[in-house]
Formats: C-alpha cells, sequence, structure tokens
C-alpha cells in the first residue's frame, strides 16, 4: 500500500511540472539566404506576472539599410540610424546611413502584451549580401511596467536569455523557417546551405509546440507502463506470502 501511494505522488508530482520552457524573444523566419529581401517578426512574450511590455530596443549588425517597419497598433516605432564608413551605392542611389537600432514603445491602449501573450513586430528588409554563412544576432532589451528590465544579448542558445537571431545562407537560396529552433543557430555558427537537419515549414510556423505535446504524451505512457509494472510486482509478493 505504501509503494502505490509513494507512485501515485510521483506521478502527480511529474504531470504537474512544466510542460514548456520559458519563450525567448526570437526572429522569424529564422533562416534567410544572403542578399534576400524579406519581411522579418520580431516576436515579443510577455512574461511577469502583473506587468505588461512597455518598451523592446533592438540593435542591428552592421549591413542594414533601408528597413521599413509595420504600424502596430498601440506601439510608436523610432529608427535610429548611424553613418556609414564608406557610402554605397545602390540601383544609382548613394547611401551613406544604416540602421543600428530600432526601439518600439507601447502608447496604448490598443498592443498591450501581459503576462502569456505576445506581439509581431514585422520589417521588410534586406540581408546583407556579405553574411552569408554567418549567424547574425539582434540583440534586444525588454522592459517592463513594473520596471523590471531583461537583457536579450547572450551569445549562447542554451543562456537564460538569448540574443535573438537568423541564420544567414548562400545567396538564392529559400527563405526558411526552422522547425524545433525557435532563437535560430548559435553565433558564429556557419553555413553554405540549407541545414541538413532543418525541416521547413511552408506556414512560418515552428513545430515546437507539437514536439512538447509528443514529448508529453510519451512521459505518460511511459509512468503508465511503470506503474503497471510495480502493481504486477506487488501481485506476485502477495500470492507468494498467501498460506
Amino acid at each position: 500500500m505504501h509503494m502505490k501511494k509513494a507512485m501515485l505522488v510521483v506521478i502527480v508530482g511529474l504531470l504537474s511540472a512544466p510542460a514548456c520552457a520559458q519563450a525567448h524573444i526570437s526572429l522569424h523566419p529564422n533562416t534567410i539566404p544572403a542578399g534576400a529581401f524579406a519581411t522579418l517578426e520580431v516576436r515579443v512574450p510577455g512574461e511577469q506576472e502583473g506587468a505588461y511590455v512597455t518598451k523592446v530596443d533592438t540593435q542591428f549588425p552592421p549591413g542594414f539599410v533601408g528597413v521599413d517597419y509595420e504600424n502596430v497598433p498601440g506601439w510608436s516605432t523610432h529608427v535610429i540610424e548611424t553613418k556609414l564608413a564608406k557610402p554605397i551605392t545602390e540601383d544609382g542611389e548613394t547611401i551613406d546611413t544604416e540602421v543600428s537600432q530600432i526601439v518600439w514603445t507601447w502608447t496604448g491602449p490598443l498592443g498591450k502584451v501581459e503576462n502569456g501573450q505576445f506581439i509581431n513586430f514585422p520589417l521588410s528588409l534586406a540581408i546583407p549580401a556579405d553574411a552569408a554563412g554567418k549567424a547574425l544576432e539582434f540583440r534586444t532589451v525588454q522592459s517592463y511596467s513594473n520596471g523590471q528590465v531583461v537583457h536579450w544579448i547572450d551569445p549562447s542558445l542554451t543562456a537564460e536569455h538569448p540574443a535573438p537571431r537568423i541564420n544567414v545562407t548562400t545567396k538564392g537560396g529559400v527563405v526558411q523557417e526552422v522547425a524545433g529552433d525557435e532563437a535560430g543557430p548559435e553565433a558564429g555558427a556557419t553555413g553554405t546551405g540549407a541545414p541538413a537537419a532543418a525541416t521547413a515549414t511552408s506556414s512560418g510556423q515552428s513545430s515546437g509546440g507539437a514536439s512538447k505535446g509528443l514529448g508529453i504524451a510519451a512521459l505518460v505512457v511511459g509512468i503508465l507502463g511503470l506503474l503497471s509494472g510495480v502493481l504486477a510486482l506487488v501481485a506476485v509478493r502477495r500470492s507468494r506470502a498467501a498460506p
């Protein structure tokens, strides 16, 4: 009887554990060819109990010029540019600045991002032609109404607050959302084509949720199997002890 109670406690504890890790600020799609024009979404979750997101400050890696942004209701957008050390010419036009930073600030009442919610900030841009084989970081600082500030700037994907990033493949490839790799590849990762293990999703959605669901189902099946084995062992011992 004591063994049965112990097993039930273990099962309840496992099933009540968090089903998924904390969400990250991430970029979608996360795999784009060098020189390609694409719509890149900065996905920002709210993760403070009783508070909402007030500001998102994203720093751009070098090489991004002419970035357009979508007018997101409830948010103001401020684009910060810096002078290029050497002007470039594109389609007969001389360009002497690049985008170094974009700051989104909540002005309300629409677009409020509270705990358990998220918002997308779409950007239309061209990936630098010389970035093939690189993982580009977009370091971001996220501010909340309760005064908390989260710095998404760590170069490691296994860190608590990894920097949002995209993987840049060779020119002429396809835009992809690499399933199960929300935050993108490690900074400094190389690759001259689509990642060998990449599974592109035509809708641009990650299969992370489906993977977590399958993992939970497998856990439940395993626990039930373990419980059945224990109960069978108890029954055998009782039959042997019977006169």
